[in-house]
């Protein structure tokens, strides 16, 4: 058996990486007179298409006081428009065996929708009109009755999940006040409960014009008719407000930020976190693989040490949070009944200065490359939903400008040495600049 295992283990080790090759993405870009920025591109794997829009509007342009706008149009946007009666959108999908979805982060808001080849002019139309169409028949009455079914979203997601109030806390310690990361992307309650009609309408015609978006068509389609068509939705789309660029204000910490938070949970959890390079940022790519070398899978350090070996955690995972002004690193982990979370967080804080003392061992930096390089394979395989080849389109033409960014990403990953990995974790992951939170059991 043991004979066996070693010859398994010794052909893995033989494996050869995964072939090099370039990546090539065609696709066709223009700008509509209204501000527009099209992107298209062709996929005739499946006969489906796919049409993605960005909004590059989220939590992070709000401000104190009126939190929570850019999820609550995530819900009005699915309410009816201009030639679109309220609740025909989604049945107008399902008629055609065609699926949406919408979801809100710090820096933007995202739509798709799905749907057969032969239905794109539906989509193009379904999706014109509620951009420029929407205030044709939103009223308070429509306001209010999404008000509340996101305030119960945040009762449910936020003020009832166990380990939640980690979430929302975190980000408070780790931005200071006025930071447009200082608050969640749910917003407070009281701000959704303050919020008058006019402001949310004024929200709108500010951050959700076609100056403001980009949107992919992408799937089986011919390009020059997909063009015309969107063409002949968006074009009479009117233009908004010029949206001025984000600054990335700096902020950094300066000693460690303890916190100690009651939940009703059964287990006490373990929340450390650190401020890091932003998204493609130096150091953001060496980061996702030193959240790999401690805690990602089975075979990571963390998890070998404290789950099977010690047998004192019940989990622990590790993650960089990349986002456009600013990333955090956080190491999570929950501690078996009869041990505690000082006993974890000396155990990892021992594994991060192994880290930052020695660089991880060949394998470990393959198998991580290996996993990235897999997973980033995986998504260009769909077309759409979040996270397919139309979602990472518009991303790569947000943060860079340039939709077809998807060798130079990968090569962020191929580039890196095992040295690389120690200084990321040596020069981000600072034991005495950090926050630390831990969620207690409420007391009986």
């Amino acid at each position: 058996m043991k004979s066996a295992l070693a010859a398994l283990a010794a052909l893995m080790l033989a494996a050869p990486a995964l072939a090099q090759t370039k990546i090539e993405t065609k696709y066709t870009q223009f700008n509509l007179p209204n501000g527009l920025r099209v992107i298209i591109h062709e996929d005739h794997t499946v006969p489906v298409v796919t049409v993605n829009t960005w909004y590059h509007v989220g939590s992070a342009r709000e401000k104190q006081g009126r939190t929570g706008f850019a999820h609550l149009f995530e819900h009005l946007m699915f309410m009816g428009s201009g030639h679109v009666p309220t609740g025909a959108f989604d049945e107008l999908l399902e008629a055609v065996g065609g699926d949406n979805n919408g979801s809100t982060e710090n820096d933007r808001t995202n739509y798709y929708i799905n749907v057969p080849s032969n239905a794109l002019e539906l989509a193009l139309f379904l999706e014109s009109d509620r951009m420029g169409y929407l205030l044709d028949t939103m009223n308070p009455k429509t306001v209010d009755a999404q008000r509340d079914v996101v305030k119960n979203e945040r009762r449910q997601n936020w003020e009832n999940r166990p380990y939640a109030i980690a979430d929302l806390t975190m980000s408070e310690m780790l931005y200071p006040d006025g930071h447009p990361y200082h608050w969640p992307v749910i917003g407070y309650m009281e701000d959704l409960t303050a919020a008058s009609y006019e402001d949310v309408v004024d929200f709108f015609k500010k951050f959700y014009s076609p100056a403001n978006a980009s949107l992919v068509v992408a799937g089986d389609l011919d390009t020059a008719a997909a063009k015309k068509l969107v063409e002949k939705w968006f074009g009479d789309v009117k233009p908004g407000p010029y949206v001025e660029p984000m600054t990335i204000p700096g902020v950094a910490l300066t000693s460690v930020k303890k916190k100690t938070v009651t939940d009703k949970v059964q287990l006490p959890r373990l929340y450390l976190a650190w401020l890091t390079p932003r998204h493609l940022a130096p150091g953001d790519a060496a980061l996702d693989v030193v959240a790999d070398v401690l805690a990602g899978g089975k075979n990571s350090r963390l998890y070998k040490r404290l789950v099977y070996e010690m047998q004192a955690a019940q989990d622990v995972s590790a993650f960089q949070a990349s986002a456009a002004l600013s990333s955090q690193f956080e190491i999570i982990a929950t501690p078996r009944p009869g041990h505690t979370v000082d006993e974890l967080r000396t155990v990892i804080d021992e594994e991060i200065r192994k880290l930052q003392n020695a660089p991880p061992t060949d394998h470990e930096l393959e198998r991580s490359l290996n996993q990235w390089e897999s997973s980033f394979y995986n998504r260009m395989e769909r077309v759409g939903g979040f996270g397919g080849k139309a979602d990472q389109l518009n991303a790569y033409y947000t943060n860079t400008g340039d939709p077809d960014w998807f060798n130079e990403d990968l090569a962020r990953y191929r580039a890196l040495s095992a040295t690389d990995v120690s200084a990321a974790a040596l020069q981000f992951l600072p034991l005495d600049r950090r926050v630390e939170i831990t969620v207690m059991p409420e007391s009986k």
